[in-house]
Formats: structure tokens, C-alpha cells, sequence
């Protein structure tokens, strides 16, 4: 269920992906800053907001942490997806650019 929502948040933002201008690693804490800085409206929101930590200092350097055994493994679960998820576009980057290649 929350991987399924930041598979919905990184899918609205496929086209920066395919094109390279941001990674799923990159948007993956952009996601549960998201999530965690407004007020949870469902049962997703409540998860994360329990589960996980986000901190961030002046320079922009973040981490997130789990809260509890159970949040560690979200953590470790959406980073996961998030490389998984890397893997997958970068290969069909790389099929659209060769495609582009051989065209020319």
C-alpha cells in the first residue's frame, strides 16, 4: 500500500526520469517529506508519519529513519523499490536512446 503510493508519486514525475533530470532515489525523499509535513488524511499518511523520521539541516542534507523495528524495514523496503525502480527506467532510457541512435 505505501509502495504503491510512491509508485504513484514516481510516476508522476516519469518523464523527469526517462529524460535524466532526477533519479527515484532522488524523489524518494522528496516523497516522505511530502508525506510527513501535512497532515495525514489517510491510512498511508498515518503509517508513515508513525513509522518514519525525516530530518533535514541547513544544508540540505537529510536521512530518514525508522521510528521502530516495523519502520525500518519500510525504510529499507522503499529504498529498495526506489533502486528497483532506478534499474527499470534507466534500461528504458537506454532502449530510447538507442533507438534514437539507430534512427539517425
Amino acid at each position: 500500500m505505501i509502495i504503491s503510493e510512491f509508485a504513484k508519486f514516481l510516476q508522476q514525475h516519469n518523464d523527469e526520469i526517462l529524460t535524466r533530470k532526477t533519479t527515484s532515489l532522488k524523489l524518494l525523499p522528496v516523497w516522505v517529506k511530502k508525506v510527513i509535513t501535512k497532515n495525514p488524511k489517510n491510512h498511508t499518511d498515518k503509517i508513515v508519519h508513525k513509522e518514519l523520521l525525516y530530518c533535514e539541516n541547513e544544508n540540505g542534507d537529510y536521512f530518514i529513519l525508522g521510528k521502530s523495528d516495523s519502520g525500518r524495514v519500510l525504510a529499507g523496503a522503499l529504498i529498495k523499490f526506489a533502486a528497483s525502480y532506478e534499474n527499470y527506467t534507466h534500461s528504458k532510457w537506454v532502449e530510447m536512446t538507442e533507438k534514437s541512435f539507430h534512427k539517425s
